[in-house]
């Protein structure tokens, strides 16, 4: 018996492990919370219309209800009134869940450097891939999504420990400075 396992398996039988296949199954299906919040929100219905078609890949389910979401897309910009609203939604939906900032807006406060808006809505939520651009357009937004099918295969905890890999990862995602705090060219 020379060789490894791989070598002496017969035709047509597959090896992996539970979370490269949990990864695999995941990544072909995201249900995207609706939250549009400004003109990002517009890129983001025509990413669902016929022109760019999401649902090809498993993704044309856009939910109101975030707990049957495991995606939310961040679009626009997040105002002090809203950041509440954002990070409760974010709460509501369950593991494993992803967070997508589209736009300049969502992504560091765009134009608006003020004090209504928020700086980035990784100041609220751990931020999984961010989407460029003023607005950025649908294809795009169809590049992010395949960044993040790229980021979800890749192996990740199952199981019992699960939970507290999910819990460090936000609370370390959420270690940001204030914003009163950044330096920098509008400061």
């Amino acid at each position: 018996m020379a060789g490894g396992i791989e070598e002496n398996l017969p035709e047509g039988v597959v090896l992996t492990t539970v979370e490269g296949l949990f990864g695999w199954m995941r990544q072909a299906s995201f249900w995207p919370a609706t939250f549009g919040l400004a003109c990002c929100a517009i890129e983001m219905m025509a990413f669902g219309a016929a022109k760019f078609d999401a649902g090809r890949w498993g993704q044309e389910v856009f939910r109101a209800s975030p707990r049957q979401a495991d995606l939310m897309i961040i679009s626009g910009r997040v105002s002090q009134k809203m950041a509440p609203v954002l990070r409760r939604v974010y709460d509501q939906m369950p593991n494993p869940k992803w967070v997508m900032a589209m736009g300049a807006c969502a992504s560091s406060g765009g134009i608006f450097n003020n004090y209504a808006i928020i700086q980035g809505g990784d100041h609220l939520v751990p931020v999984d891939i961010y989407v460029p651009g003023c607005p950025p357009r649908p294809d795009m937004l169809i590049d992010g999504m395949f960044k993040l099918k790229k980021k979800i295969v890749q192996k990740r905890p199952e199981g019992k420990h699960e939970l507290r890999v999910w819990e460090e990862k936000e609370a370390a995602a959420l270690e940001a400075p204030a914003t009163e705090d950044m330096k920098g060219l509008m400061r």
